[in-house]
C-alpha cells in the first residue's frame, strides 16, 4: 500500500473560478508561506458552433496571479477532460511554470488516438507534458509537499493532488449531492472508480476536497470545497455502507442513460495534446474531426 506524506497542518490558499459555461471549477492554490502557486484544471473557451476559440476565462486566473505578484510554478491537470478544454499552454506560455499529469495519459492517448485516427506524428507517450506522475509520487510548491494519488474509474490517467489539507479530486467525486463520476468512456471502469473513491475518503476526516464540477443539483447554489467527513457520511452514490457491487451496479445502470459531453470531441483532441489545438493542415488552418459512429 503506497505510504501518502499526509500533513494537514498545511494550509494553503485556495482561490476557486466558476466557468458557468462548462460548470468546471480551476483552482489557484497558494503556498501560505511564499508567493508560490499551482493552476490545477484550467478551461479555455470554446464557441463550437462557430469554431472559434477565446480566453476569458484563463485570462482570469492570469490576473489573479500578476495582480497578487505570485509564482506559478505547477499547471495541474487531474486527468484527460471531456467537457472542456484545457488553457494549460496558454497559461503557461504567459506565466511559466510545469505542466503534470497521470502516467495514465499514454493509455488515454493510445485510445483516443485510435478513435481518432491520428498519424504517427502524435506522441502517445506522455511526452506533450511536463511531468507525468505515478502514484505516490511528491513535487514542491513553494513550501508545500504535494503528492499525487493515482485515482482511475472515471479515466485511467484520473490523479487526485494533495497539497497540505486540500486534496484536488478532479472527476472522481462530486458534492455530497451530487454522487460520483460516470465510469462509462472508454477506459472508464466502475470498479476501480469505488476503489479510487475509497482511497481518497481513507484521507483523514478534516482533509478539504475541492471538486472539478458542480450542476448544483435541485437547484442549490453552485459549491465546490467539502471535506472527507462529509462525503464518507453524506455522498448519494458512496457513503458509509454502500458496498462495491452496490456502487457498481448503480454506476452502470446511471451511466446507460447519460448523453456524451457536448465537448466531449473537441475536448479530447485538445486535452490528450496537453492543450495544444491539433496541427495545422496544408492551407494552413486547423481543424478537430468528428468522428462517426466512434463514441
Amino acid at each position: 500500500m503506497t505510504h501518502y506524506p499526509v500533513d494537514t497542518s498545511v494550509k494553503p490558499e485556495v482561490t476557486g473560478f466558476f466557468d458557468e459555461a462548462t460548470n468546471t471549477i480551476t483552482y489557484v492554490v497558494k503556498d501560505p508561506a511564499s508567493t508560490a502557486c499551482a493552476v490545477i484544471d484550467s478551461v479555455m473557451d470554446i464557441d463550437y458552433a462557430a469554431g472559434r476559440i477565446h480566453y476569458e476565462h484563463a485570462d482570469q486566473i492570469i490576473d489573479h496571479i500578476t495582480s497578487r505578484g505570485l509564482t506559478l510554478e505547477w499547471l495541474i491537470e487531474t486527468h484527460v477532460h471531456a467537457d472542456h478544454l484545457s488553457a494549460a499552454p496558454y497559461i503557461q506560455e504567459r506565466l511559466g511554470g510545469k505542466l503534470g499529469i497521470g502516467t495514465g495519459i499514454s493509455v488515454v492517448q493510445e485510445t483516443f488516438g485510435k478513435i481518432f485516427n491520428e498519424g504517427t506524428e502524435f506522441q502517445r507517450d506522455g511526452s506533450q507534458f511536463d511531468r507525468l506522475f505515478k502514484d505516490g509520487d511528491t513535487y514542491q510548491v513553494g513550501g508545500i509537499t504535494a503528492f499525487a494519488m493515482h485515482t482511475p474509474g472515471h479515466t485511467p490517467a484520473c490523479m487526485t493532488h494533495v497539497m497540505g489539507d486540500a486534496a484536488f479530486v478532479g472527476d472522481t467525486l462530486f458534492m455530497p449531492d451530487g454522487g460520483t463520476a460516470r465510469a462509462d468512456f472508454p477506459g472508464g471502469d466502475a470498479r476501480a472508480l469505488y476503489r479510487s473513491i475509497k482511497a481518497i475518503l481513507a484521507l483523514p476526516d478534516e482533509m478539504r476536497l475541492f471538486i472539478c464540477h458542480d450542476y448544483g443539483p435541485n437547484g442549490r447554489e453552485i459549491r465546490w470545497e467539502t471535506t472527507v467527513a462529509e462525503e464518507r457520511e453524506n455522498n448519494i452514490h458512496v457513503r458509509n455502507g454502500v458496498t462495491e457491487d452496490e456502487f457498481v451496479a448503480m454506476r452502470t445502470e446511471r451511466d446507460a442513460t447519460l448523453d456524451m459531453p457536448k465537448l466531449i470531441i473537441p475536448s479530447i483532441q485538445v486535452n490528450m495534446r496537453a492543450g495544444h489545438l491539433p496541427p495545422p493542415d496544408d492551407n494552413g488552418a486547423r481543424y478537430l474531426k468528428v468522428p462517426v459512429d466512434q463514441l
